[in-house]
């Protein structure tokens, strides 16, 4: 269980983000996710959808995101969204290698996949897709994302996240550093199977006008189409369209 937020407005975020997931959760799962009680997860679940906020199946009981929070979405898409800028990389990307091409976005100390395209080759890798959230230093756009950022906000993110009870060892502090130094000296991340065994994965941070790692391309498939020759041609395919990219997100805006 996650260390609940001591706002209320912390506790309602942890609770729409809890429901983020797309396939709906019962009270009680969104209570674990949330890392509050149930009680008082069922209060703000009842709260938010007197607003709109939520909905809830009466049938399976399950919550959902509610309407309210799409019309709210789209007068925030035109100033955020960036997709339409992503779009075109991720298929250009997934056309190029044959392999599934993601866009991620970090949200806090997650990344949060916004958009997919499958390529040619018939065996996909189903870790990411789109909804799908991920902590900074767990799978290819998150590492990258975290080698990106300062050593400061690096070594404040792993003294407080603890990535080892959910994801393995593998994801320890010591183990994540030598992945960040990796990251740094090839200019993107390598996932060789650590969340899911044989489905690899490679990503290039995309960066915003100050120069933070606020997004991430990705490339994933099945371990024997990563042989390390390949690796380092889609590293460098990923790498010049993750430039591209930042340079249409920066004029954009971004």
């Amino acid at each position: 269980m996650t260390n609940p937020p001591a706002h209320l407005i912390g506790r309602v975020a942890t609770v729409l983000r809890a429901l983020s997931n797309g396939e709906g959760s019962t009270t009680s799962e969104v209570a674990r996710a949330a890392g509050l009680a149930r009680p008082t997860a069922h209060r703000l679940l009842t709260a938010l959808a007197e607003e709109g906020f939520v909905d809830r199946e009466h049938r399976s009981g399950q919550w959902h995101l509610g309407p309210e929070l799409y019309l709210l979405g789209e007068v925030a898409a035109q100033r955020y969204d960036v997709t339409e800028h992503a779009r075109a990389s991720v298929h250009r990307l997934a056309e190029a290698t044959g392999e599934s091409a993601f866009f991620s976005a970090r949200r806090g100390d997650e990344t949060v996949c916004l958009v997919r395209e499958d390529g040619s080759f018939p065996i996909r890798s189903f870790v990411l897709y789109e909804g799908a959230r991920f902590p900074l230093g767990v799978v290819s756009a998150g590492l990258v994302v975290l080698a990106m950022l300062p050593d400061r906000e690096i070594d404040d993110y792993l003294a407080r996240a603890d990535l080892t009870a959910k994801w393995g060892p593998e994801h320890g502090a010591d183990a994540l550093r030598t992945r960040i130094t990796r990251t740094r000296e090839a200019g993107y991340s390598l996932n060789p199977g650590l969340v899911v065994e044989g489905s690899w994965g490679l990503a290039a941070a995309v960066f915003n006008r100050a120069g933070a790692p606020a997004w991430a391309l990705t490339i994933t498939g099945v371990e024997f189409r990563f042989p390390e020759q390949r690796r380092a041609e889609l590293g460098a395919l990923l790498l010049r369209e993750a430039h591209h990219l930042t340079g249409k997100l920066g004029s954009a805006g971004g």
